[in-house]
């Protein structure tokens, strides 16, 4: 039992008197068994008349169906106004026959009357119906699939909130659009919860040696298996659950993307989509990484940064030659005001590094005794031992297994469960520090960059992991307006969901490219440019760049997930950078960006006249990105496949000018 809560009634009304209400008291359960999750009902009074009820017979595809009994044709008054909205819901007084369950508990009256309970499993839920605030008792109503509704329960003695959030421990619960007192169930359920802390779940001492040797190809494997888990559960038991209704996946993509025109009629079973026209992918090149000597150039006698848009843009293009990342990605990361003074900065360093050791020294100078006693923190540092153990050896500062970089990745992950307690450790993280103290190799400094980070990732780790979701379905409106065939052709190989691209969201590509490799992809997307969530854009990138192996051979849904893992360690970065911001400028010259998609990328403006060269569209809308943005950067370009251009060279940068 997860859930029990007393008081929880039926308000009934079998037309003895239209102003009073039959109270029936019973206690509400929500209970997990084996693979399911139950909601049960019980009466606290079985003794009732029965006379006037509606019955309630079982078929094969839900837990009830209603019917009326001869008698009972009043469960509501002809003179009541038709405008009258039921915030009670009332019900005529009901008894429920309970679906036959696979475990025998269901139990029946001799005479074939039930008692007044009922359960239902929570794969048979559609939706939850709650009250108007200030409308007396909290209630809620469950209708179930097939549009079986469920008498409203009102909840005397406690808040129906606490009942919501049990469920959202199993369940995806979302508003509906169109009443936000409606709760929605998504056919998600705590899978994708699950699937991360899963993901890095290795039981058997075999697979920990093999991820000692190999830990890229052990996990992979092991996501595989997750990814096929989640896919499972999309499909539950029912055969004909496998696939969203065509209706259905219509109303979610006009909702996800206005733009797109749905068509079920063409062709049976496809949502055919009217594709906007995004023109050519223009070509796009790349610079050399930013060198010391510019970097000081663009710093005043003070310390100041004369011109940070410019700087950032330099470092989106090339990136940072390495000698630079440890003071750069303190400013990229927010550690340091881009505006600071050396000697604010150097302040600032000082009082971080006291408010640091006083919060090691308290996960330091607790006892064993009472770590005994708080469970969080025990459960913090297996989890952190177990993710230190597993970091990836092929960079020489995480050599060995008592290397120091591995135990100040410990003390560090153990301080920030200090720093923030609610949240504390979850898996994965030490994958988002470990470059960040590789490049700081200092372990204030790498804290206070890895709490910054942690600022921008922290939904993706919290227990909903609503940040993951959101992002998944930005990720699945970006590709369909990018390639609606190719979203096309995923759906109808049960991949449309883009849960293959789960880790790639969830610690920002850490697994898919080398150290190095990652260290530039992130340097580059802590830029911000040239638009919000441009990592969603590389998601895409890698995508569209597969697209032609995956539609042409005509693999299905393992040999998709098969082929997505094995790119790991094999992706170009500098192609794939590349190739995003070319995809980024496709976008934002579009004439008829969706709104959806200009939200996602944070685009001001979603029109372009064909002449423009000034970011202003008819209206006089300044776009915030226009595609001219990086015309000023200076210094050779360097193309993906690494060929220089001598020629191409941008406007001095002594013309600098304060920003």
């Amino acid at each position: 039992v997860v859930y029990e809560q007393e008081g929880v009634f039926i308000h009934s009304s079998c037309g003895k008197n239209d102003d009073q209400d039959s109270l029936i008291a019973g206690v509400l359960r929500v209970i997990e068994k084996e693979n399911e999750v139950i909601v049960d009902w019980r009466p606290l009074d079985d003794t009732l008349d029965t006379s006037n009820i509606l019955c309630a017979g079982k078929d094969s595809s839900s837990v009830v169906e209603w019917t009326q009994t001869p008698k009972e044709k009043c469960s509501r008054g002809a003179d009541r106004p038709s405008s009258y909205e039921a915030e009670w819901d009332m019900v005529t007084t009901v008894s429920f026959k309970k679906k036959p369950h696979s475990n025998g508990d269901a139990t029946t009256h001799a005479n074939g009357e039930s008692k007044w309970s009922f359960l239902f499993s929570l794969t048979d839920l559609k939706s939850v119906k709650q009250n108007k605030e200030g409308m007396g008792w909290s209630y809620l109503v469950f209708c179930l699939k097939d549009d079986v509704k469920l008498p409203a329960l009102h909840f005397h003695h406690g808040d129906s909130k606490l009942l919501i959030k049990c469920l959202e421990k199993h369940v995806v619960l979302n508003e509906s659009p169109q009443d936000k007192r409606i709760l929605l169930v998504n056919s998600q359920n705590k899978s994708l919860s699950q699937s991360f802390e899963n993901l890095f779940d290795e039981p058997s001492y075999g697979l920990l040696q093999k991820l000692k040797k190999d830990p890229y190809t052990v996990t992979m494997g092991r996501f595989s298996k997750v990814t096929n888990y989640i896919f499972d559960s999309f499909r539950l038991s029912d055969p004909s659950s496998q696939r969203r209704p065509p209706s259905e996946m219509a109303d979610f993509l006009n909702d996800a993307i206005p733009g797109l025109k749905i068509n079920q009629q063409e062709e049976p079973g496809f949502e055919v989509i009217t594709r906007i026209d995004l023109g050519k992918q223009p070509e796009v090149s790349r610079r050399e990484p930013v060198s010391a000597e510019e970097w000081a150039k663009n710093m005043d006698s003070e310390g100041r940064i004369l011109n940070v848009d410019y700087i950032k843009r330099l470092i989106f293009k090339g990136g940072l030659c390495h000698t630079l990342r440890k003071e750069a990605w303190k400013f990229l990361l927010g550690y340091f005001p881009w505006n600071s003074t050396k000697e604010e900065r150097a302040n600032l360093q000082k009082r971080k590094t006291d408010e640091y050791f006083r919060m090691k020294l308290q996960w330091k100078s607790v006892s064993e005794e009472q770590e005994k006693r708080n469970s969080r923190l025990r459960d913090y540092r297996s989890l952190i031992e177990k993710d230190v153990n597993r970091t990836d050896r092929t960079n020489k500062f995480y050599e060995g297994e008592d290397n120091p970089g591995l135990i100040l990745l410990h003390d560090i992950l153990m301080t920030y469960c200090m720093y923030d307690f609610d949240l504390g450790y979850v898996q994965g993280m030490s994958d988002l520090l470990s470059p960040v103290l590789y490049v700081m190799e200092n372990e204030v400094d790498a804290f206070w960059c890895f709490v910054s980070y942690m600022d921008q990732m922290h939904q993706n780790f919290e227990e909903q992991m609503q940040g993951m979701k959101t992002q998944l379905i930005q990720l699945s409106t970006l590709l369909r307006l990018l390639d609606s065939g190719f979203c096309s052709y995923l759906e109808s190989q049960d991949s449309g969901y883009l849960y293959f691209c789960f880790r790639w969201l969830l610690i920002r590509f850490k697994r898919e490219f080398s150290f190095q490799d990652i260290l530039r992809l992130w340097e580059v997307m802590w830029t911000e440019l040239p638009c919000q969530n441009f990592h969603l854009l590389l998601c895409c990138a890698i995508l569209e760049s597969e697209k032609q192996q995956i539609m042409e051979k005509h693999y299905g849904f393992n040999e998709i997930l098969k082929h997505i893992n094995e790119l790991s360690m094999k992706i170009d970065v500098e192609y794939i950078l590349c190739k995003a911001e070319a995809i980024s400028m496709q976008m934002m010259n579009c004439k008829e960006l969706p709104q959806a998609v200009s939200e996602i990328l944070g685009i001001e403006g979603s029109s372009v006249t064909p002449d423009s060269d000034t970011g202003e569209d008819e209206s006089g809308a300044v776009l915030s990105c226009p595609t001219s943005l990086y015309q000023s950067i200076s210094t050779p370009v360097i193309a993906a496949n690494g060929t220089g251009d001598s020629t191409q060279q941008m406007s001095d940068t002594q013309n600098l000018t304060p920003a």
